[in-house]
């Protein structure tokens, strides 16, 4: 291919990187793979996903194919630019990836395998519907190369799940993490909290629910209600009630502390790992800044401050690609200013923090009011680095807005 693209190009239909780009080939590199087919869209998503109904132009089963196609345009576009090296972790996510046969994702994952190479100890994880787990599809995965399965269990509670849109079956949570289990995946749970009409109760039956499936790692996320959602406009209707911020707050206090009773420990304010060695490489690969490619629609990619997405829709994307044409629709790359915040954003949300130093200047004074309102650890401050309370995970935007604005 030609040589590296001048700075100044958005989105080049080559894909290429711009020639001054300072990448670090000692740093980690990811991938995630966009699957972006759902059964039913559920109301609080504003992810970029589509029903079969919403396929139009293109097919689910041409989809590996597809996606495959990126990933050997990544591969000159990162060869090209001297950026070449194994991936550290692969998430499949979406979407619902099991909504594909086992045997797409296997496609996918060996030829991002074949094209860019798997460091030694590699996590790969798969997201998936409790629904569309069973042994098979967990042995297949297993062999593939996956050694982690994300199970979107949401709640244990029939009503809560209802108010979310959520189709699957309670029991199939069960079956599916045995499943994985047995083909020797570690096993992630996600919940939601703060659904319309759930109790402080009811959110306690799907913690202990949830512990009782004795998972490796738990992550638990508030709802947040996204313009443009159904749920937001049944809100908005006055259908539903908007969720109540102080039971969000009591049901992250329980959490967890809950969680910690059956032997997690958090290290992301929404995840809880039972071990080190079983927290989300992946997720923390974003936290941390690392460098990513994202493969499918509306993937977003991030490479030595670099930032680009792709076309959203998958026909649009299919067609980018059948072309030999980069599926990117724009780049960024912010300036220094906007990297410190996001900076601060990520990786205060992370247990071991952010070292004071790399707060602005100005706002280091800060801090000593931060502990006074027990807001951060005071500790950790006297060794250097910024790191969240309990209270100050309950109010982190508070927090890194005191240290960047």
């Amino acid at each position: 291919m030609a040589g590296p693209l001048p700075l100044g190009d958005p989105a080049p239909t080559d894909g290429r990187l711009p020639v001054d780009l300072p990448i670090d080939t000692s740093a980690p590199f990811s991938a995630y793979l966009h699957i972006p087919f759902c059964t039913v869209r559920c109301g609080y998503c504003d992810f970029n996903t589509y029903t079969s109904t919403e396929l139009r132009g293109a097919k689910q089963e041409d989809y590996a194919s597809t996606l495959i196609a990126e990933i050997h345009l990544a591969r000159r576009v990162l060869d090209g630019a001297g950026a070449l090296r194994p991936m550290d972790t692969v998430f499949f996510g979406g979407g619902t990836p099991t909504l594909l046969p086992a045997g797409d994702l296997a496609r996918m994952l060996d030829a991002a395998s074949s094209a860019f190479g798997l460091a030694e100890g590699a996590e790969v994880t798969v997201e998936a519907n409790p629904d569309t787990v069973t042994p098979a599809v967990a042995r297949t995965l297993a062999e593939a190369g996956v050694t982690r399965m994300s199970v979107g269990m949401q709640s244990a509670v029939p009503h809560v799940l209802a108010a979310l849109d959520r189709t699957h079956r309670p029991e199939n949570v069960r079956t599916a993490v045995a499943a994985a289990k047995d083909a020797g995946l570690a096993v992630s749970v996600d919940l939601i909290y703060g659904a319309p009409g759930e109790s402080l109760a009811d959110w306690e039956s799907s913690l202990d629910a949830a512990l009782a499936l004795e998972p490796d790692h738990i992550s638990a996320y508030a709802l947040i209600i996204e313009d443009g959602t159904k749920l937001a406009r049944q809100i908005r209707r006055g259908e539903v009630p908007t969720p109540d911020d102080d039971l969000q707050a009591d049901m992250y206090e329980l959490a967890d502390a809950r969680l910690a009773d059956g032997g997690f420990d958090w290290y992301e304010v929404s995840n809880w790992a039972r071990t080190p060695d079983r927290r989300s490489r992946h997720n923390l690969a974003y936290w941390r800044g690392s460098d990513w490619w994202g493969f499918g629609p509306g993937a977003h990619s991030h490479m030595a401050g670099l930032r680009w997405w792709n076309v959203k829709h998958p026909a649009a994307y299919a067609q980018r690609l059948a072309a030999s044409e980069s599926p990117a629709a724009g780049t960024e790359r912010p300036d220094a200013e906007s990297r410190t915040l996001e900076r601060i954003l990520l990786l205060s949300r992370i247990r071991e923090g952010i070292a004071v130093d790399e707060v602005p200047a100005a706002n280091r004074s800060r801090v000593a009011g931060l502990i006074a309102d027990g807001l951060i650890d005071p500790v950790a401050a006297l060794h250097g680095r910024v790191q969240l309370t309990l209270r100050g995970r309950l109010l982190a935007d508070a927090v890194v807005r005191e240290l960047t604005d």
